[in-house]
């Protein structure tokens, strides 16, 4: 039985604190390999300007193609319609029956995990790698982590990750204005992203 952390995300674009978030989730909970999931249509940001899946999927391919335990997964892209946590994880788990899954989120992301499609069957199908950045609140994370194991039966493992917050978001900003952000992003990433004038306006 293999043990995969699933690391989902628009990847809009994929920058390093991406790579050391799975990194550091790889290491701490003796991962087997980490799996790279861009979403396809995400329903909670659909009013995002979010470039081809065809070009997020270049971009985390060039990211982690020299760490040989990093593997690229396209199963949300070639959904059609919104994607869906639970839905994913149940073809996953159909697919692959010996594998366990760690499904990985910041702590942000736990937060509004009640609020989510179907959080009863994610927590059914996988373990929550929630990972503890700098800034947040001890005791509210605890608190938050007890209230998902009990309405949810969770089994969750908290990631201890000193790396200060990075946004794509803030990638974005950056190289709309014009800025440099090459000390953000994975080097190949970086010359995708200046070779197709990505992220020069937000018009997709």
């Amino acid at each position: 039985m293999a043990k995969i952390g699933l690391m989902g995300g628009t990847f809009n674009p994929i920058h390093n604190a991406h790579l050391r978030l799975a990194q550091a989730a790889y290491e701490y909970c003796c991962l087997d390999q980490v799996w790279f999931m861009p979403s396809g249509l995400s329903y909670l940001k659909k009013d995002l300007p979010v470039p081809s899946g065809d070009v997020r999927a270049d971009m985390v391919k060039l990211a982690i193609r020299d760490i040989p335990y990093f593997s690229f997964c396209d199963l949300e892209l070639q959904r059609p319609g919104n994607t869906y946590t639970a839905d994913t994880l149940e073809e996953l788990t159909s697919l692959y029956p010996k594998n366990e899954f760690y499904f990985l989120m910041g702590a942000d992301s736990a937060l509004s995990f009640p609020h989510w499609y179907h959080p009863e069957k994610i927590a059914a199908l996988c373990t929550l790698g929630i990972v503890n950045r700098p800034g947040t609140e001890e005791r509210s994370l605890c608190e938050m982590v007890d209230q998902l194991k009990f309405r949810f039966q969770a089994r969750i493992v908290l990631i201890p990750f000193q790396e200060q917050p990075l946004s794509s978001s803030l990638v974005r900003e950056k190289l709309q204005r014009g800025e440099a952000a090459d000390d953000l992003l994975p080097g190949p990433v970086a010359e995708y992203i200046r070779q197709n004038g990505l992220y020069m306006d937000l018009h997709f």
